[in-house]
């Protein structure tokens, strides 16, 4: 590069068809204004039929105006990154910065040891200077069989990043990579291909026969000193000493793979946990893992990925880093978020889990507004940002961090004391520094904390997905995920409102756009006054909304047709298909209706007092017959959750609504009259049974342990049978 020109590492494109989608967006708002108006104007008196449902109506059509102005704001100003590796190895390949990946883990029941093992041998086999890659894997669940698999994934390295390098491997999971049944190049390649797949089944069996019989083999406990910690004052995995290995040391000459290149470090965590101290989730794990790899490694980048999000592209470090080493545009950089992507949805996506307009739509119109959230894996950040660095005009990045110097002995002794309980009392750990403590979503509340000190966050989704991991399988996993994530939102708008703790911080927008997750939970009592209201009243005759003739009918019309077309047609041009956006809606229903309302009801209780904070880890471990029948599309219910009564209540009401309507209608010579006057309610009702349908297959006609539970079902039936009951007189 000349002395006067300059190529930037990174490139920046705004959405095409912006102008037409903002002309179709006015045109849907004014159209709302008018139902309002219709609303306000035609309010009953107070002594009025219908009065109650009318205004409970009115209130819900206003909250959902509200959060649709939100979610326009995703929409208005899109943009999408690209990167360019070619210029960033021509600049810097011999002066890249050292990176420290963090895979977290918390317990080897619900996260075997094998998968935590596939997903950190693929950021071991990064396309990457090994001697400035560093890998730590925190295991909170102290279990010596993550201890034992990770040294079994230390040795069957040496002979796996080799593999990968010689063959350029894509996806650098093994798992992954033998399921994808990679052909052979040629005869050599088959060879080695054949031998590499034994090593891994004689690996796979090792682990997986040791946890099964919960024994280590006593040859191998002979052969790494670590074993013994677990025999000598270990008490529980709730209750012992740090627990600190560097199985392999990056900086020794002599730590080589098979063909004689050095190997990255890796190092096993197990942070200190005594039952009166509080350890903060994952976000105390998180910060442990800062602390300790600052006397390791102290990687000027930090990466961490959850356990079961593995890395499906080797060179994902080399686009990160073009957005942090650009000469020009990367000042103001605080990290670089990519999508959360799944290998084990279904082709319809039975459950949402790829929360594909999230990651494909609304996270670009985040960054067009200053940059996305930051959601706690897939996620490439600044050290010193992360550990609490205001925004400064000045601020130049060190890309050659110190070296750490000392024995392996040395370096785990020094590091051991930064994980303990007591490290961080009366300190600005969880504050200040690094991951804020005190909320569900720690991740999003830590972004918002880390864009208001200044910095922006930059959103890349690649073609080739990046990370993949496991989503639920399940619709009770699927719901409670969720409402962790809706009440962990929920609470940072109680206590730290993006309006008021990113005034004057952050664009108006972005501010804006937090609130639009924020309110999460909010949403479900206008959902579910709107699941209700028009179908009851209904039973009795009474119109909630205008007559089939009347001109007030075409503002409610165009609203419906315009709305629901625009959302097929953008979730089908993002990737998902017609049957998928369907599922996508009843998921959408399902979650406004039971995870969001519980959790709108769990943070009321934990403000006054009667709950404590809780954290859930999605089980990644799935039953033979439940998964098959999630491959086949077939929704889980089989367990008595509450929220499964709840979502069967609603729909019963609706379905036995919808019978006494058909007979209603079969019975009264005036059907043109009613049909005319009660239309958008037929339509909602019809709707919402519609929808319903896997769930009443759930009640009424499955036989298998999918089903919906037995008690669920009589509950649910009694209380919809009352209240329908009661509005029927």
């Amino acid at each position: 590069m000349g002395k006067d020109e300059y190529f930037p590492l990174f490139e920046t494109k705004q959405a095409k068809g912006r102008l037409v989608y903002r002309v179709f967006a006015t045109s849907i708002f004014v159209a709302i204004c008018v139902i309002l108006i219709y609303r306000g104007a035609y309010l009953p008196n107070k002594n009025g039929e219908g009065r109650l449902g009318w205004v409970l109506l009115f209130m819900a059509e206003i909250w959902f105006t509200f959060y649709w102005i939100l979610s326009q704001l995703l929409r208005w100003n899109c943009i999408y990154r690209y990167s360019f590796k070619d210029r960033l190895s021509k600049r810097y390949e011999n002066d890249l910065p050292k990176v420290d990946i963090f895979v977290c883990t918390a317990d080897p029941l619900i996260e075997p040891p094998l998968m935590v093992i596939n997903t950190v041998l693929s950021v071991l086999a990064y396309d990457y200077p090994p001697e400035k890659l560093s890998i730590y894997l925190s295991d909170d669940g102290g279990s010596v069989f993550t201890f034992y698999a990770l040294f079994e994934a230390s040795h069957f390295s040496k002979n796996w990043l080799p593999y990968c390098k010689k063959y350029k491997v894509e996806p650098r999971s093994p798992a992954a990579y033998f399921r994808s049944m990679p052909k052979p190049f040629d005869a050599t390649h088959s060879s080695h291909l054949a031998s590499i797949k034994k090593l891994y089944e004689e690996m796979r069996n090792r682990v997986e026969t040791a946890t099964n019989l919960c024994q280590i083999p006593e040859e191998v406990r002979d052969q790494h000193k670590g074993f013994s910690i677990w025999d000598d004052g270990y008490t529980s995995k709730h209750d012992h000493d740090t627990i600190l290995k560097i199985l392999v040391d990056g900086r020794n000459k002599e730590a080589v793979d098979v063909e004689g290149y050095r190997l990255p470090t890796l190092v096993y965590l197990a942070r200190e946990k005594r039952p009166q101290y509080l350890h903060n989730f994952k976000a105390g794990a998180m910060n442990s893992l800062l602390r300790v790899s600052s006397e390791i490694s102290n990687g000027a980048v930090i990466l961490n990925v959850d356990c079961d999000m593995y890395s499906n592209n080797s060179q994902s470090i080399r686009d990160a880093l073009c957005f942090f080493m650009d000469e020009k545009k990367s000042q103001d950089i605080g990290f670089v978020q990519f999508p959360q992507n799944f290998e084990n949805t279904t082709k319809n996506d039975i459950y949402g889990s790829t929360l594909q307009v999230i990651s494909q739509v609304e996270f670009h119109g985040l960054d067009g507004l200053g940059g996305p959230l930051y959601v706690g894996t897939g996620c490439f950040h600044q050290r010193e940002i992360l550990c609490g660095r205001k925004y400064s005009k000045d601020y130049k990045i060190d890309w050659k961090t110190s070296k750490m110097d000392g024995t392996i002995f040395e370096l785990e002794e020094r590091a051991k004391s930064l994980a303990s309980c007591v490290y961080e009392l009366n300190s600005q750990w969880g504050k200040e520094r690094g991951l804020k403590y005190g909320c569900p979503v720690e991740d999003v509340i830590t972004g918002l904390a880390i864009q208001c000190r200044g910095w922006k966050s930059i959103y890349l989704n690649p073609k080739r997905s990046v990370f993949l991991g496991l989503a639920a399988t399940t619709l009770e996993d699927t719901l409670v995920q969720h409402k962790r994530w809706s009440e962990g939102d929920l609470q940072i708008m109680l206590t730290h409102c993006p309006l008021w703790y990113g005034h004057k911080r952050i664009h108006l927008g972005l501010q804006l756009g937090y609130c639009h997750y924020c309110f999460w939970a909010v949403n479900s009592l206008a959902t579910l006054c709107y699941c209700t209201v028009p179908s009851l009243y209904m039973l009795g005759g009474i119109s909630v909304f205008p007559k089939l003739s009347s001109s007030w009918f075409l503002p409610f019309a165009y609203v419906i047709i315009a709305t629901y077309t625009y959302n097929l047609i953008e979730f089908v041009h993002t990737g998902g298909t017609v049957l998928g956006w369907w599922n996508e809606l009843r998921i959408w229903l399902y979650k406004r209706t039971s995870s969001y309302l519980f959790a709108l009801v769990d943070t009321i209780l934990k403000l006054i007092g009667f709950s404590e904070m809780k954290f859930v880890i999605t089980n990644k471990v799935t039953d033979e017959d439940v998964y098959q029948r999630y491959e086949k599309e077939i929704m889980e219910f089989g367990a008595p959750s509450p929220m499964f009564t709840l979502l069967t209540s609603l729909a019963l009401i609706n379905l036995f609504t919808f019978v006494v309507l058909i007979k209603n209608l079969l019975e009264r010579k005036e059907m043109r009259l009613m049909i005319e006057g009660l239309s958008l309610q037929i339509l909602l009702c019809s709707v919402l049974v519609l929808i319903n349908f896997p769930l009443f297959k759930a009640v009424f006609i499955r036989k298998d342990k999918g089903k919906m539970p037995n008690s669920v079902t009589m509950k649910a039936i009694v209380v919809s049978f009352i209240i329908v009951l009661y509005f029927c007189h």
